[in-house]
């Protein structure tokens, strides 16, 4: 089953279940996150829960639904303080060797080379444990809150003072926090992590600030468990043409981390386990347009498609005005 949320011609939020170009809408949930709740406090899976409430057809069609940007993210918060949107890299098979491409003219840089292939390494040794175990913890980052979230479709505002904008093409993970601190997992949606690559190649401890910028993920939610082997694609449309075009691979068996284990090395922080909190967490990728040497550019389109997840994830590229300058503290 793959869910949607959207919003209708009157801008009333609605929850759908995709059947190819038709939406099923779910009766009475106007949000995934409430939806869960409900299947939490119900003993239900998300299956079970829209077979017990119901479903009517919708009169619109997906396709018109998302070329009116009318498609939200699979999973949100009413509040975007309460959705937090964080990340592992490092994880996938080929991920240090992109790392390292990207840096790898950076003579005074040797130490981060070091250090990736370390991390990597260790993930290698020890990302996979028995299950049960705990393994190697990964490289994590925190991205933002709900705010930095646009809709499918929409364009990412690069900031002005970005030395890059550039595509990550990867697989989230979603989830909320049942009223007992328990994480649940929803499902899985493709995901479009977007960062300052240029920003992060000048050196590796500069990779917090590469991440605090815009995102993007959906626009379906697949729900249950994650197949071992994914392939996708990865793409970048200019002018109408595809100026770059790459595939890139997810699911376990590409990678040197185990689900279980991302998943436990980010909620075994209490702070995490706040009720009803909605978590979105992305999963890493070894596939960049910028360690070939792209250079993104306002107008550019990136497309992220991967067939286990119905419709493409697609966002252009726009650049806004800072809207902060230096000196405007004030003092109280």
């Amino acid at each position: 089953m793959r869910l949607i949320q959207f919003e209708d011609s009157t801008g009333l939020r609605l929850v759908g279940v995709v059947e190819g170009d038709s939406i099923q809408i779910v009766n009475g949930a106007s949000s995934t996150r409430t939806l869960a709740l409900a299947a939490i406090a119900n003993g239900h899976n998300l299956q079970q829960e829209v077979q017990s409430v119901g479903t009517v057809l919708s009169a619109e069609s997906y396709t018109q639904l998302l070329e009116t940007r009318r498609v939200l993210p699979p999973l949100d918060h009413e509040d975007p303080a309460h959705c937090l949107i964080s990340g592992t890299g490092l994880t996938h098979l080929g991920s240090a060797s992109t790392r390292d491409k990207m840096h790898q003219k950076k003579a005074d840089n040797q130490a981060a080379l070091t250090d990736t292939a370390r991390m990597f390494q260790w993930g290698i040794d020890g990302g996979r444990p028995a299950a049960g175990a705990v393994g190697v913890q990964p490289e994590w980052f925190y991205k933002g809150d709900g705010s930095i979230v646009v809709r499918p479709n929409q364009a990412f505002q690069s900031p002005d003072f970005a030395e890059d904008a550039g595509e990550e093409p990867e697989l989230t993970g979603l989830y909320v926090i049942g009223h007992d601190g328990t994480p649940y997992r929803l499902g899985f949606a493709l995901g479009n992590e977007f960062s300052d690559h240029v920003m992060e190649r000048r050196n590796y401890l500069y990779l917090a600030h590469s991440k605090l910028r815009n995102c993007a993920y959906g626009p379906e939610l697949r729900v249950g468990d994650l197949p071992r082997h994914l392939a996708g694609t990865s793409r970048i449309w200019r002018d109408g043409n595809v100026l770059w075009e790459k595939e890139f691979l997810s699911g376990e068996d590409n990678m040197c981390h185990s689900l279980e284990n991302l998943e436990y090395h980010h909620f075994k922080y209490t702070q995490f386990l706040r009720p009803g909190d909605v978590h979105v967490h992305f999963f890493g990728t070894a596939t960049l347009s910028v360690a070939d040497n792209v250079k993104t550019q306002p107008g550019d389109r990136f497309e992220v498609s991967m067939n286990e997840f119905g419709k493409p994830l697609c966002n252009t590229l726009e650049i806004a005005a800072s809207a902060f300058n230096i000196g405007e503290i004030r003092s109280l």
